[in-house]
């Protein structure tokens, strides 16, 4: 099985004969989902109201989420036992993130934040109905071109970065120009995908009887795809929005 999601992968599901009580349930992760939603929503408001109250301090909670969300996620990733701990963690400090990074698009945007929410739930919602539907599936080639093109992104991204600690960058990507929608759109397609990636490999876990633990793990590689679909939304709103 593949994902686009670092988080999720073939080998976290491994396991023998363990008992039927103790395995992973699709409600279960559905739960431990919604726990971690929550978690990080409540978080995300309170950080939206210090960054309103002072601005100033915004890209310093950006900063501080991000560098220990990674740290956090990087834990999780690599020691899936620990996530009953490390995933509601990893939800505090992206709630940092989300709400510092929400309250500085609200205030250039107003009214962008409560349509980028509806958008990123409006998408996994439907996806979600069309997976169950067996409208969408995950086949073999599906993976590969949802892996491919996510990956695609992920190296554009980083040279975009280290060309600017250079003070240039790719050009128009960025930009509110019809490249720059163009591209945005595409990347939040692929992160809309990614969710049904990871439908199909929670299903397969659960049909593995994968460890109970594994519900945590699976609800954080959820998360994570969730918080970047939402940035990506957020992104091609404010591009739309400066035209």
């Amino acid at each position: 099985m593949r994902s686009g999601n670092p988080a999720l992968n073939a080998q976290v599901f491994t396991v023998e004969g363990a008992p039927a009580a103790t395995t992973m349930t699709l409600e279960g992760t559905a739960t431990k989902t919604l726990l971690l939603l929550g978690l990080l929503i409540i978080v995300a408001s309170l950080t939206w109201a210090q960054a309103t109250a002072n601005p100033a301090a915004a890209w310093g909670f950006v900063m501080l989420g991000a560098i220990a969300g990674l740290v956090t996620a990087m834990v999780t990733i690599f020691k899936p036992t620990a996530s009953p701990i490390s995933a509601p963690i990893y939800a505090v400090f992206e709630g940092v993130v989300l709400g510092a990074i929400s309250a500085v698009f609200e205030a250039m945007y107003p009214g962008i934040v409560v349509q980028a929410v509806l958008l990123t739930f409006g998408v996994m919602a439907s996806l979600l109905l069309v997976y169950r539907l067996g409208i969408i599936k995950a086949t073999e080639n599906f993976k590969l071109g949802v892996v491919a093109a996510t990956g695609g992104i992920m190296v554009i991204y980083l040279i975009s970065w280290i060309m600017r600690l250079f003070g240039s960058g790719i050009p128009m990507i960025h930009e509110s120009g019809w490249v720059g929608i163009g591209f945005s759109l595409f990347v939040v397609v692929i992160a809309a995908l990614n969710l049904v990636l990871d439908f199909d490999f929670i299903e397969t876990g659960v049909a593995q009887g994968a460890p109970r633990y594994m519900e945590w793990y699976a609800a954080f590689g959820l998360l994570v795809t969730l918080i970047w679909l939402y940035i990506e939304i957020l992104r091609l709103l404010a591009k739309l929005r400066d035209r």
